[in-house]
């Protein structure tokens, strides 16, 4: 029977995902909502044991290894930012205070660039298991989300990134706006109008949003189209924007479900060699690869 060895963590500002490892393979799942924006410093502990209490052997201390905004400055612990240009994971860790015995909880560091600013929580672990997944590889990795990230790589290490609103940008105007009035639904065929529209003019971006709104009052505007059609002008302006990171490069989607696959079929219309590839893989891939580390760093220390 599998015996579990160690614990690896995802855990975003909406959510918390774990798995329970017995080496490499894993033996437990679970998730909750309780993300770091539901919690204060002293509640992160709980959070966990939430989930993970029951798998924990009594006799053993059991390492948790946790990526993303947990080690932000409102998470359970601070993990100071590391400087690109550098390999996705480094050296250190930092430890976590915990009360349960039974844990030892390590948060990985996220990445900063210093000009023009920006930084990363959680996906540099995801880049660090694509990595690992598929050695030697040099191109640029996108992963879509709230924030959606472009990343530049080269032998090894992150080059330069860029980060776009735009997943966000979508939920507050589709949400708050005055266009959530006439949204509702999703029709593929308005998804491939406001792609066209912001990949081939997006400066019009403001404009092209409004419209959505006006056409909703004049011409009766289906909800479904509109609010595909938004999805398509945000993503398709996200994605010319980036043109400098992805021309004349093999892109790499990381993410999971519809998402992915809508700038997929974006990336696949400019031509550009594009694959797709789970975010719960390379995300897991990443944690075995930061677990490495810690197992290789208390060698050296022992010895």
């Amino acid at each position: 029977m599998n015996t579990l060895d160690w614990i690896g963590v995802d855990w975003g500002t909406s959510h918390l995902r774990v798995w329970g490892m017995a080496g490499g393979a894993v033996i437990h799942s679970a998730q909750s909502d309780q993300g770091m924006g539901r919690l204060n410093a002293s509640e992160f502990e709980a959070a966990l044991l939430a989930l993970v209490a029951d798998w924990l052997p009594a006799a053993k201390i059991t390492q948790v290894l946790c990526a993303g905004m947990v080690g932000s400055r409102q998470g359970w612990v601070e993990a100071p930012y590391r400087a690109v240009p550098c390999t996705p994971l480094g050296d250190t860790l930092v430890r976590a205070h915990t009360h349960d015995a039974r844990i030892e909880v390590h948060v990985i560091p996220g990445l900063k660039q210093p000009r023009p600013a920006d930084v990363m929580r959680g996906e540099e672990t995801q880049i660090a298991g694509y990595l690992a997944l598929n050695p030697g590889w040099d191109g640029v990795i996108c992963l879509p989300g709230t924030h959606s990230k472009w990343v530049h790589v080269s032998a090894g290490e992150v080059v330069s990134f860029q980060t776009f609103l735009t997943g966000e940008a979508f939920a507050l105007l589709s949400e708050h706006s005055v266009l959530r009035h006439g949204l509702s639904g999703w029709d593929a065929a308005g998804f491939a109008q406001g792609l066209e529209q912001g990949l081939e003019r997006p400066e019009r971006l403001l404009a092209r949003l409004f419209t959505l709104r006006a056409e909703g009052l004049l011409d009766g505007l289906a909800p479904a189209l509109a609010r595909a059609r938004l999805s398509g002008l945000l993503i398709g302006a996200e994605i010319a924007s980036a043109k400098p990171y992805w021309l004349g490069q093999t892109v790499a989607v990381l993410g999971a479900g519809a998402l992915s696959r809508l700038y997929v079929q974006a990336l696949d219309g400019l031509s550009v060699p594009v694959t797709a590839h789970p975010a719960d893989e390379t995300t897991l891939a990443g944690l075995k690869r930061a677990r490495a580390r810690l197992l290789q760093q208390e060698n050296l220390c022992a010895n």
